[in-house]
């Protein structure tokens, strides 16, 4: 094996990483958005549980980030919380996701 391909091969496994690592930061980000979006609903205990899996959930069967907001955009609208809002707290959450993440918590 040359220099060059141990080098490949380091980033195909370095890329392989950051891909996984992303896929459940972002994961974690929608379980921790939708624990929030329970509380603002008035949901506690396996009720806000239930709906941040199903929150998680929507993001696989939908259609992604977009399905995500959609979904807790009109869940919150009677609430007054609009799209803008769930995506700034989206992108907070995203990065308290990663540092969880990263230590594996």
């Amino acid at each position: 094996m040359t220099t060059f391909d141990k080098r490949e091969e380091a980033f195909e496994k370095r890329f392989a990483i950051d891909e996984e690592l992303k896929f459940k930061a972002e994961a974690r980000r929608n379980r921790l958005l939708g624990l929030w979006a329970a509380e603002k609903l008035g949901l506690a205990g396996d009720a806000a549980t239930a709906y941040a899996k199903e929150t998680v959930a929507s993001a696989f069967a939908e259609g992604g980030e977009k399905a995500v907001v959609a979904r807790l955009t009109s869940d919150l609208s009677a609430k007054g919380i609009t799209e803008d809002a769930v995506r700034a707290h989206m992108t907070e959450l995203l990065a308290q996701a990663i540092v969880q993440v990263k230590a594996g918590a």
